[in-house]
């Protein structure tokens, strides 16, 4: 891998998206086992998944990985907590603002 280039990886997998009162969420698996670093960039290929109310979806797909250059990584690494700690500044309360 070179210091700035970045590398075009594919990768079978699967895509859950759950629906339900207990869960919302959707989760991607990498069926070959690929893991995704900081500052690489994932994009599944195909439509949008939509799961009905009160049911959970699963397809398999393809998903193309953006591997980041060696200098991106290094900065993702070196800035990440920075961007971190701006989401730790929200909170949430009952309190009504006037």
């Amino acid at each position: 891998m070179g210091v700035f280039t970045r590398r075009r990886e594919d990768a079978p997998c699967t895509v859950v998206v759950s629906h339900r009162f207990e869960e919302l969420s959707a989760h991607v698996r990498f069926n070959n086992g690929a893991v995704v670093y900081p500052g690489d960039e994932v994009q599944v290929l195909g439509p949008e998944i939509m799961a009905p109310y009160g049911e959970v979806v699963s397809e398999d797909r393809t998903a193309v990985i953006i591997r980041a250059s060696a200098i991106e990584r290094l900065w993702t690494r070196l800035t990440g907590d920075f961007e971190f700690m701006e989401l730790c500044e929200f909170s949430f309360s009952d309190e009504v603002l006037t």
